[in-house]
């Protein structure tokens, strides 16, 4: 009787890689999970969160959509109670506070290491059934760009899996089993995200320190607008566009240094402004309470405004 010899060619090999890569997967998704937690703080469906640090949960903010009562389940299905230290829309972090609780701390990776067509996981623990997970790979790589709703990501990463319900607030984790960022599907329509392990580190530094981020704002309402050949020519000016100013906030920063609907902004201090999110880019927390040269063509002539760069105020939910 002759015994079969195992299979030590090409494909055995393969079945053995993927066998390897399988496991792996599966080892990292258990490592993160030891950090991964259920967030309580919507009507239907919870969301992820990630024991970030210790007493400190992170999540996406678009998912808690209370102040109060919010609760935040264990891997072990213990529940606890949670405070809201402090919330940013625009990058879409909330950050979570709890007592008593003895979780690993996660696992945090080094985002700049991650490239286009790593494989990555997002994991989630969105309810009952403990963790879930998708696997997919980085579709896109870049560096530091703003969002719409005006936060500033020090790194675009986007990874090309599926976000399922309750998934977003939870990590997008590396072979390794290394935490690389938070995803959300919230802050882009287009496409999910993750949030960079840097720009989390601040967002949470910041909310726990002042329970909310600094932003500045002037408090006008833009639009973009073409300006005429003849107006160019005739004031030497050499951009294309410029924003005009279509609604003024009475009491704000621009009303008290003289801003009128009508005007047309072309600078502030040095830099050109053609979009409204350049606007934003030049009003970081470091401008508060600072003056800032607006330059405007008014009535046919260019004159210059100086703004005290205000505090946005805080959104109400």
């Amino acid at each position: 009787m002759t015994t079969p010899t195992p299979n030590t060619g090409a494909s055995g090999g393969a079945a053995s890689a993927l066998l390897q890569l399988s496991n792996d997967l599966a080892g990292a998704t258990e490592r993160a999970g030891q950090s991964i937690v259920t967030v309580n703080a919507r009507q239907r469906l919870p969301s992820t969160g990630v024991y970030w640090r210790a007493g400190v949960v992170v999540t996406a903010e678009h998912t808690v959509e209370r102040d109060d009562d919010i609760t935040v389940t264990l891997p072990d299905g213990q529940s606890v109670k949670a405070t809201l230290a402090g919330r940013d829309p625009t990058t879409d972090i909330a950050v979570l506070k709890v007592d008593g609780v003895t979780l690993p701390e996660a696992p945090l990776g080094d985002t700049n290491n991650v490239k286009v067509g790593h494989l990555v996981l997002a994991v989630g623990r969105p309810g009952e059934d403990g963790l879930s997970a998708s696997m997919g790979a980085v579709s896109a790589a870049g560096g530091e760009f703003r969002t719409r709703q005006g936060g500033v990501i020090d790194r675009l990463i986007r990874p090309d899996l599926t976000m399922y319900p309750g998934f977003s607030g939870g990590p997008l984790v590396d072979a390794q089993g290394n935490v690389v960022g938070i995803t959300t599907s919230h802050l882009v329509r287009s496409f999910n995200l993750a949030i960079p392990v840097s720009t989390v580190n601040r967002i949470v530094d910041q909310l726990l320190t002042k329970g909310r981020i600094v932003q500045g704002y002037l408090g006008i309402g833009f639009q973009p607008v073409r300006l005429p050949d003849t107006t160019k020519t005739a004031l030497n000016i050499q951009q294309d566009t410029g924003l005009i100013v279509f609604s003024v906030e009475t009491g704000g920063p621009a009303a008290q240094s003289g801003a009128q609907i009508g005007d047309i902004l072309l600078a502030l201090d040095d830099t050109a402004v053609t979009d409204i999110h350049e606007i934003q880019g030049l009003l970081g927390p470091d401008r508060v309470g600072k003056p800032i040269q607006a330059h405007i063509i008014r009535g046919g002539s260019r004159t210059t405004l100086t703004i005290t760069v205000g505090e946005r105020p805080q959104r109400e939910r």
